[in-house]
């Protein structure tokens, strides 16, 4: 579902909860593109877990290949103010 911006000025955010009941998120359209999305607390927390569990399987895979290496934290910290 989209709502347009102007809507959400004249009618205030209670236009969200009405939406929410018959669409997992609200795409808020300004000037006739869609720019921003309002979702439930629930929902969104959910798509963060999802974004942790595919950052971990991206590690778990790079350690599986060999693509990491191993420094200290002194070596860590060099290798950043070098890169600066």
């Amino acid at each position: 579902m989209t709502i347009v911006a102007n809507d959400l000025r004249t009618k205030g955010v209670g236009i969200f909860k009405e939406a929410l009941k018959d669409a997992d998120e609200v795409f808020i359209s300004v000037r006739g593109e869609s720019e921003f999305v309002v979702m439930r607390t629930e929902m969104y927390e959910k798509l963060k877990s999802y974004e942790l569990d595919v950052a971990y399987m991206e590690s778990m895979k790079d350690i599986k290949n060999g693509d990491f290496k191993s420094q200290s934290a002194a070596e860590h910290l060099k290798e950043l103010k070098d890169a600066l």
